[in-house]
């Protein structure tokens, strides 16, 4: 008897509980399995006992717990995925609904979703979605735009008849770059040398040191494109240092190209000293002629701050010889500092090295900081504004008279 009651508890937990759980047949499922048991029991002993039937109450907890295990293994799916499915469906709702809400969204931002504490949040934070969605179509669609207009107006440049590029045209070019660098190795070998000093790298920030880089490349180009070009030298060059940086930078591959020298040494070591003039805008001697048989310093120095005397400082420390533009002999000024770029002043030099003619070399300085040239020297000016006031003040009228008709004949005339 006890091993029949062990049978038909291994058939219910094997085959009929399974069953059950997959149809829902809880209430049906005991009064079957207490049929089965008392069938059986008939079958096999007529004469079994009233005291020997099976405790059915007893048996009906052990299937309830055996059924409440396996709903619970079913049931025991991941809770985020059916979280996150629900909270799928809840945002295809609201869509359908004609809410805000984004078309596209990730597993993060519906965590975040979830999270939000009222349904308030919920919308705001959807509401906040669709407009970021909303933000990045429309930035992408200016983009796509701007990218077309830009090649139907390369479409319509290439089939004009003007600014078609013919292969004479390119072969003009790539000609003329050849030529340009001819001239920059032939200056390398004849050319006159033109020392731009690296050593200010501690008087300069950074961006300074930027813009300064930027300068000097744009001097380097014009330099390479004129007709009688300098043998550029950069001199007290660091390797690693903020200029070799910003030169990479600028240069990519064609650094290590460039027809130009480099040199970590002083240029008082390369050159004779009485040679070299050191270009700066606060030396008391004022340059009067360009000599070829000089070597020009240019301090690679960009000075937001204006500080006054650091190359004249540096070249009487080495014992050179110094000069300035006649910037004031030449050029009336009216507003701003008396101070150039280095892509200004090698236009400068290459113009006195090519024409000797002060009033083209300086038509390169800004417009904006000039009322125009001078046309008589500053001393000679001077002198009529002297002879003015002193006839304003009666004192000598009859000599300041003769002095100034003397002067100035036809010009001016005396009322």
């Amino acid at each position: 008897m006890q091993s029949a009651n062990m049978f038909l508890r291994r058939i219910a937990r094997s085959s009929v509980l399974p069953f059950a759980t997959q149809h829902g047949m809880k209430k049906d499922l005991f009064p079957l399995s207490r049929t089965l048991s008392l069938s059986l029991c008939v079958k096999q002993d007529k004469s079994c006992e009233p005291s020997e039937k099976l405790d059915l109450d007893e048996w009906k907890k052990v299937m309830k717990s055996g059924l409440q295990e396996e709903v619970s293994e079913t049931v025991s799916e991941p809770k985020e995925l059916s979280s996150l499915a629900a909270a799928r469906e809840t945002l295809e709702m609201w869509r359908l609904a004609g809410r805000a809400v984004p078309e596209n969204i990730s597993e993060e931002q519906l965590k975040t979703f979830m999270e939000c504490p009222s349904k308030s949040a919920k919308k705001k934070y959807l509401k906040y979605l669709h407009l970021k969605e909303l933000h990045k179509k429309n930035d992408k669609r200016k983009v796509d735009e701007k990218r077309q207009r830009r090649l139907e107006a390369q479409d319509q440049a290439s089939n004009s008849d003007e600014t078609k590029k013919s292969s004479f045209v390119c072969l003009w070019s790539h000609t003329m770059d050849k030529a340009y660098n001819w001239r920059a190795a032939q200056s390398m070998i004849f050319g006159q040398p033109l020392v731009f000093d690296m050593s200010y790298e501690k008087e300069m920030t950074l961006r300074e040191v930027s813009n300064a880089v930027r300068q000097i490349v744009m001097s380097e180009s014009s330099n390479r494109r004129s007709v009688d070009p300098f043998h550029i030298h950069f001199c007290n060059f660091k390797d690693d240092s903020l200029y070799h940086r910003e030169f990479i930078k600028n240069y990519r591959e064609a650094w290590d190209k460039l027809l130009i020298t480099v040199t970590d040494q002083c240029y008082t070591e390369i050159f004779p000293k009485d040679k070299l003039i050191y270009l700066t805008a606060d030396s008391p001697k004022v340059m009067k002629t360009f000599e070829h048989d000089k070597i020009y310093i240019v301090g690679s120095m960009v000075d937001k701050s204006i500080k006054r005397g650091v190359s004249l400082a540096r070249a009487k420390r080495l014992g050179l010889e110094t000069a300035a533009l006649p910037l004031e002999k030449y050029l009336l000024w009216s507003t701003g500092a008396k101070n150039l770029t280095l892509d200004q002043m090698m236009h400068i030099l290459l113009t006195l090295k090519d024409t000797a003619d002060w009033k083209k070399a300086l038509e390169f300085v800004p417009k904006r900081k000039l009322c125009g040239f001078v046309n008589n020297p500053v001393r000679e000016l001077k002198k009529s504004l002297n002879l003015i006031n002193t006839l304003k003040l009666g004192k000598g009228q009859e000599k300041g008279e003769k002095q100034f008709v003397k002067n100035y004949p036809k010009r001016y005339k005396l009322k």
